[in-house]
């Protein structure tokens, strides 16, 4: 019994240590460059990562979940555009998402926006997503050009 508990607290270990392997670009761009060049899709995360009670359980509930990690790494380019209120920012990164808070029209946190690297908007959604990264993998792919 003792054997299986630790087998199931090792690969529970694995699972998180792999989610956490995620790249998140900061930089826009960067991130659109990557997925070109990748043939994948972007999902941009808007947050206030130090601040917002929401993006913090999104990240806690999705994001951080080997099943999401895996999905990506698979599908998506990631970018994160933080807007934080007590982390330090470079004034250029703050006046880069500036502008895309403008452009995306982001009225609050979180909100993710799913593209195309032309930044052709596939799927959208402003608030907390429920149910985890089965929830988030299913909007994704209902979105997904075939």
């Amino acid at each position: 019994m003792k054997k299986i508990i630790m087998a199931l607290l090792v690969c529970g270990a694995l699972l998180n240590v792999r989610a956490e392997e995620l790249t998140w670009f900061t930089n826009m761009p960067k991130a659109m460059a990557q997925a070109k060049a990748e043939n994948k899709l972007v999902l941009a995360d808007f947050t206030g990562s130090d601040w917002c009670v929401w993006c913090k359980k999104m990240d806690a509930d999705t994001f951080s979940k080997a099943e999401f990690a895996d999905y990506a790494k698979k599908n998506l380019v990631l970018v994160q555009l933080d807007y934080p209120r007590g982390l330090p920012q470079s004034d250029e990164l703050k006046a880069a998402n500036a502008v895309l808070l403008n452009r995306f029209k982001i009225k609050g946190f979180p909100t993710l926006i799913f593209m195309k690297p032309d930044a052709t908007v596939l799927w959208r959604f402003d608030d907390y997503l429920p149910g985890g990264p089965q929830a988030l993998i299913a909007k994704l792919d209902a979105a997904t050009p075939k």
